[in-house]
């Protein structure tokens, strides 16, 4: 059985370090872990993943090749990921060496801590998160850091 978090949240929201310490954490206590970063803007990972969309496409091209902007050009880098899930299959085959991609997945959604101190964002936060849970329809579990939808880091913990 493989085990899995896909941990969201906005840029700055501490997802690579979550991913980072959540990785050591689980290699301490006897877990293989594989980390897949879906993030094409996250360029200083603070350790090698498993799979990287940068090995098939890079926000900073994409932004300089079609002169987009961020947000237009994580659009187009998600709807080319799409285009060539083949590829990403490809790889979590070759990671998980299973027949199937049977997996255990929950969603980690970090909100940043300074929506926590006024209600009027707090609620907007959870609303937000409410949301992002039917879209992704998997168990969520809400962090203190992050809010707006990003794909990120998937965290697997192969057992």
């Amino acid at each position: 059985m493989v085990f899995g978090q896909v941990v969201i949240g906005p840029p700055g929201s501490r997802k690579t370090t979550y991913c980072n310490g959540m990785s050591q954490f689980l290699s301490l206590v006897g877990r293989k872990v594989a980390v897949i970063n879906l993030d094409p803007a996250n360029d200083s990972l603070p350790n090698e993943c498993a799979v990287n969309i940068e090995d098939l496409i890079r926000l900073s091209d994409v932004m300089m090749e079609y002169s987009l902007g961020p947000n237009g050009g994580l659009v187009y880098c998600m709807d080319y990921l799409e285009k060539n899930i083949d590829w990403l299959q490809s790889k979590l085959e070759l990671l998980l060496k299973v027949g199937s991609f049977h997996m255990q997945l929950t969603a980690v959604h970090l909100v940043d801590v300074h929506l926590c101190s006024d209600p009027g964002k707090y609620v907007s936060a959870l609303l937000l998160s409410l949301s992002t849970m039917l879209h992704l329809e998997l168990p969520h579990n809400h962090g203190k850091l992050g809010v707006v939808l990003s794909v990120a880091l998937l965290l697997v913990c192969l057992v």
